[in-house]
């Protein structure tokens, strides 16, 4: 059994729950009862304090919930994070496809932030942003809890911009550059997102830099920040990105194939640091090439 040295956060959910492990059972559907029990038997499960949550916890909606992680059989992640710029402040990092950001799921040890909590020996270390597991590319942390706010701030009032590439398509009936604009909701499952009638709460620049006769290359600048944003929006618009395994369709579980990545690439950030004034830019020295 691997287990997460330190704790994730869940503010519990509305609904119709009587306990604290009624509420965790209806939110992680994958992970039986009885092992919330013994979790909590085991003072794995905390609530904002730190003290332990028993079986009998009444349920609070909101009420933080801290829990260790723990998973039998973790598989290993290919690939290796490139660490492009570390000082006393912030990190930035070039990321692997296939590697979540923070323990998810099945995943513990073989996350972004336990390797570089590791590498760095630095276990105040936290991100400032996320990427999808299948995305590569650019990921900024706080080393520090002391600035952490201000270099939070670049992406609460927007005053980063963020640049991706992918690999999709060719949509020749289409004007570039374009901005594509549309309200997106949690769909079905609660892990995707979709496109409803109504204000629009997503926008994304698209332009071509190369057209090829099957794929074409973009550049996607996302101006708002929602989940799934830039999948979404290629696909909605006829040219879903390459190996995207959730848009338009969601595809058939199954292991990983570092043959076929997401051809999504986080591949620049640019914005002038909050602590030093000085203005930082930063590309992912990775290449989307499509083997289909």
């Amino acid at each position: 059994m691997i287990r997460a040295d330190t704790p994730s956060t869940l503010h519990l959910p509305p609904g119709d729950f009587a306990t604290v492990l009624d509420a965790l059972c209806s939110h992680f559907p994958r992970i039986e009862r009885a092992c919330w029990q013994d979790r909590m038997r085991r003072g794995r499960v905390l609530d904002a304090h730190g003290q332990p949550i028993d079986e009998g916890t009444p349920c609070r909606v909101g009420m933080p919930v801290r829990y260790f992680r723990e998973v039998a059989n973790e598989p290993a992640v290919p690939g290796e994070e490139l660490v492009l710029h570390a000082d006393e402040h912030l990190v930035v990092v070039d990321k692997p496809h296939f590697l979540p950001v923070i323990p998810a799921g099945g995943y513990v040890r073989q996350t972004l932030l336990a390797r570089l909590v590791q590498r760095l020996g630095n276990p105040a270390l936290v991100p400032l942003h996320r990427l999808d597991r299948d995305t590569a590319g650019l990921v900024l942390f706080s080393a520090q809890p002391a600035t952490r706010d201000a270099y939070l701030s670049l992406f609460r009032e927007r005053r980063i911009v963020k640049r991706y590439e992918a690999l999709a398509p060719p949509l020749p009936q289409l004007e570039f550059p374009c901005v594509h604009r549309s309200r997106l909701e949690v769909g079905d499952p609660f892990f995707r997102m979709r496109e409803v009638a109504g204000e629009p709460n997503s926008r994304t620049r698209i332009e071509v830099v190369e057209r090829g006769s099957r794929l074409w290359r973009y550049a996607l600048e996302p101006l708002t920040g929602r989940k799934h944003q830039l999948r979404v929006h290629m696909a909605s618009l006829g040219a879903p990105i390459c190996n995207d395994r959730f848009y338009p369709q969601l595809q058939e579980r199954r292991e990983d194939d570092p043959s076929r990545p997401l051809q999504l690439l986080a591949s620049g950030l640019a914005f002038v640091d909050p602590v030093s004034g000085q203005a930082r830019e930063f590309r992912s020295g990775r290449v989307l090439v499509s083997r289909n």
